[in-house]
């Protein structure tokens, strides 16, 4: 014998989609397997769920109250489709969990129900556990001094447990996520991908944060927005003059003039030829030249006289 769907939701034909969604709601939660131990429970919350999803729906409730569970499961003549009625042939998806989880909305099906944070007892129900956010996870992400000076787009794989549609099983995913770094990221810097992490049915997914981490340049130390690069030069080069050719990180050969005396705490700053400022990438820090004097390491007599009597010559 064929279900009745109105005696399911113990209610009457005449019954308005209020009322069907009160008897619904009421039932549902009587017959939830979480609460309900009872044999046949689970049976009978199927056969809610089965009965809601065909009465809340105009068109098979149409179909179902003209002709029937054999006209709603069977099909009926196109034609009958265009007074509203359901013409194709209806097949519940079988799964009573979804039915409920779309009727009260959220993962959490008792969620309608929390007052103050605190979740309310239903009778013998077991207490609901109020999701709470997984802690967040931090990856660090390597990059070059190239790609902070230029920018550029990492993507990055990463794979998280997901849910699956029966809300009680899941499965492990791939995610690939997009990062655009932009020109004058520092190091530390934080990129969060909000809810990313592994899911659960009592938990929120963690964030995932990934922090900057540069990498070391052959050439240039990195100082805030500003570029440090150390040249090597013998005494003669410190005491008379020289020029410093520097390949840029955008490619560029500078030179650079050194008219003054060199001594171990003299720097050449060279203003806007330092890293892009994140703010505003048309905006750079300052190269700064620091120099590293060789010196000989032994002098004969005669050059030590010669450098003696140059040091004492008076102008």
């Amino acid at each position: 014998m064929g279900s009745d769907y109105y005696e399911t939701l113990e209610i009457n034909r005449n019954a308005t989609d209020a009322d069907i969604k009160k008897a619904y709601r009421g039932l549902a939660l009587k017959f939830h397997p979480s609460r309900n131990r009872e044999k046949g429970s689970s049976e009978t919350f199927l056969q809610l769920g089965e009965a809601y999803d065909v009465l809340s729906d105009p068109r098979k409730k149409a179909t179902y109250d003209k002709f029937g569970e054999e006209g709603l499961k069977g099909g009926i003549p196109p034609e009958f489709g265009c007074s509203g009625a359901w013409s194709s042939k209806y097949a519940y998806h079988g799964n009573p969990g979804k039915t409920f989880r779309e009727f009260f909305g959220g993962d959490n099906p008792f969620a309608d129900f929390f007052t103050n944070d605190e979740p309310l007892q239903f009778g013998g129900l077991r207490s609901v556990v109020v999701k709470t956010q997984d802690s967040h996870i931090e990856r660090d992400m390597h990059l070059s001094l190239d790609d902070l000076y230029h920018g550029c787009t990492k993507k990055i794989k990463i794979s998280r447990r997901v849910m699956n549609e029966d809300g009680c099983t899941s499965s492990i995913k791939d995610k690939i996520l997009t990062i655009d770094v932009r020109p004058g990221w520092k190091e530390g810097m934080r990129i969060i991908f909000a809810k990313e992490g592994d899911q659960g049915p009592n938990s929120i997914p963690a964030d995932i944060v990934f922090i900057v981490r540069q990498k070391s340049h052959l050439l240039f130390v990195r100082q805030h927005n500003d570029l440090i690069y150390k040249a090597q030069i013998t005494l003669e080069m410190a005491l008379t003059g020289f020029s410093v050719d520097v390949e840029t990180l955008d490619s560029r050969l500078i030179t650079i003039p050194i008219n003054d005396i060199v001594h171990p705490s003299y720097n050449k700053v060279v203003s806007g030829e330092g890293m892009p400022r994140s703010q505003d990438p048309s905006q750079r820090g300052n190269l700064i030249i620091t120099f590293e004097i060789q010196f000989p390491e032994k002098l004969s007599a005669e050059r030590k006289h010669l450098i003696r009597q140059a040091l004492t010559l008076k102008d």
